[in-house]
């Protein structure tokens, strides 16, 4: 510590808005792949909650956090696998399926930890060896000069945003705008998951029920926010994530605990009423291949 009062407390305050903001971005930004490509995507919290179930699971039973982590991954890409098979080719209310899928995982969640914990519950706590201290939030900010490189000088940039606003010019060109929503998708869950798998192997201590707490919809607000563009999409999960680190410190201050803790949730109600009518989501999305013709 530096010895100066206000100086430890505003790099504390700093520190823990990097570290709120880590799973907001990791599912923000594969909320961007989903909603960039055409495909809607209100299923992000189910992602994340699945993420973070089998992160912790996998993590306790093989003492390996890295494991839990990939594993907390592939768990969001499953869940994007089975809603690409009921909305790319069954056509179905993407909205609707969005929504059946995070009330799914929420009761798969109680399910699983009885079969492997007897608890429906929460899973048992992981040793400090089988726990992140900081490496989700150092990947995830190493990706990021990545992602800014990738979305502003790749031809497969071009594909994805035209899957989203024309994809008549794809089909005009050959490419398949099913592949390219299929394969966004994927990279949808695999970053989703990450950010699930950041619940519970770097925040906290093991996963608890609905661990995910709306996290998934704020990051579906903070890229409604960022005008679906990935550099003003980080920008205001940082900026989400600033005001729930705010509110933890703000709980010692003796106003009502009650009034802090909606701070966060109500910041990104106001924030998506005074700007969703500014922003312009993608020409084509939600709609079925047929109707994007």
């Amino acid at each position: 510590m530096t010895g100066l009062p206000w100086l430890d407390e505003l790099i504390s305050l700093v520190l823990a808005t990097l570290r709120s903001a880590t799973p907001l971005i990791f599912a923000a930004l594969g909320g961007f792949f989903s909603e960039r490509s055409g495909t809607v995507q209100i299923s992000l919290e189910g992602q994340m909650l699945m993420g973070a179930l089998t992160g912790a699971v996998i993590a306790l039973k093989t003492g390996n956090p890295y494991l839990g982590f990939i594993c907390g991954g592939l768990a969001g890409v499953f869940v994007t696998l089975v809603f690409a098979v009921f909305s790319l080719k069954l056509r179905m209310d993407q909205i609707v399926l969005g929504t059946g899928l995070n009330i799914l995982a929420m009761g798969l969640a109680p399910f699983v930890t009885k079969v492997f914990f007897d608890s429906t519950g929460s899973t048992p706590s992981l040793p400090a060896e089988s726990r992140f201290t900081s490496e989700p939030m150092f990947l995830l900010f190493a990706l990021i000069p990545l992602l800014l490189w990738w979305f502003a000088k790749t031809k497969s940039s071009l594909y994805v945003q035209f899957a989203g606003e024309n994809p008549t010019i794809l089909s005009s060109l050959g490419k398949s705008v099913l592949k390219i929503r299929l394969y966004s998708l994927m990279t949808c869950g695999l970053l989703a998951g990450f950010g699930g798998a950041s619940l519970s192997l770097f925040l906290a201590s093991a996963y608890s029920p609905n661990m995910t707490a709306g996290r998934g919809f704020i990051a579906l607000a903070a890229l409604i926010f960022g005008k679906w563009k990935p550099g003003p999409t980080i920008a205001a999960c940082l900026f989400f994530a600033f005001i729930d680190s705010l509110q933890v410190q703000l709980q010692g201050s003796g106003l009502p605990v009650q009034f802090i803790q909606i701070l966060p949730y109500l910041v990104t109600v106001v924030a998506l009423a005074g700007f969703f009518g500014r922003s312009r989501a993608p020409a084509a999305i939600g709609k079925p291949l047929e109707e994007s013709k």
